[in-house]
């Protein structure tokens, strides 16, 4: 749900999108259920996730030395 609501505030979705979505997830017993979003509403996430490069994060190999950050 941050996504979604990240995706809102960058208004990358409407909030009827945004209610739509996030009742849709809400509903869903499974992974396999959210996969089961109707068309519009998943092109509407593609397409926000395309414009904050989320794909990109995901496929983006890891830094070197990443293994030995300490983060307080």
């Amino acid at each position: 749900m941050k996504t979604i609501d990240e995706m809102l505030n960058l208004d990358l979705l409407t909030p009827e999108q945004h209610r739509q979505i996030g009742d849709w997830i809400a509903r869903a017993n499974s992974p396999e259920e959210i996969l089961k979003m109707p068309a519009p509403l998943w092109q509407a996430v593609e397409r926000a996730s395309e414009v904050m490069g989320i794909d990109q994060d995901l496929t983006r190999p890891p830094l070197l030395g990443a293994g030995d950050a300490v983060f307080p």
